[in-house]
């Protein structure tokens, strides 16, 4: 049952994201004819604006044409994030919620690239590449996994440091020579 409802909530928050990045690409869409902009502030007009793009490559505008390579490559990310998810141990809840964040980006993108043949963009921020909610999900998702790797591999250092080389076993003591 607590492993059902582990992975469940992986795919709550996936789903919650699918359902977030779809409403907005929809709504940008159809209020905001391609390739113009939108200002909903003003103040902040040269730095921050919505404008409506179509991308045919990877997250943030990269890769222009690979459509194709990318749908596979969404596919893949999704199928080894669920098998993934479904071998994690029931404690696991923020490697639980990286992985949710790229499953539902990676989600997100794949529904454009299948039912459009190209992923919306529209969050235009300085002279950052064009991005949208899906594209934040998987870039703060992986950057999450990054620092959870950092601090697993620190603290794993910590404890090779202890002398043990196994879980919970001390290493003998050395005699000092005095």
């Amino acid at each position: 049952m607590k492993k059902t409802l582990n992975q469940t909530l992986v795919y709550l928050l996936a789903g919650l994201l699918v359902l977030a990045d779809q409403y907005t690409k929809h709504v940008v869409r159809t209020h905001i004819p391609l390739n113009q902009s939108w200002n909903p502030w003003p103040a902040l007009a040269p730095y921050v604006r919505i404008l409506h793009i179509q991308n045919t490559g990877a997250a943030f505008g990269m890769f222009k044409d690979g459509n194709l390579l990318f749908t596979v490559i969404a596919i893949i990310v999704s199928l080894v994030i669920i098998v993934y998810t479904q071998r994690l141990a029931p404690g696991q809840w923020l490697m639980r919620l990286a992985l949710g964040l790229q499953l539902g980006g990676a989600l997100g993108n794949l529904v454009d690239r299948l039912t459009f043949g190209t992923v919306t963009d529209f969050i235009s921020v300085g002279n950052f590449a064009i991005f949208n909610v899906a594209d934040a999900s998987i870039s703060t998702g992986v950057a999450f996994l990054a620092l959870l790797m950092i601090f697993e591999a620190r603290q794993d250092r910590g404890a090779a440091g202890s002398g043990s080389t196994l879980p919970g076993v001390d290493a003998p003591e050395v005699p000092s020579g005095g």
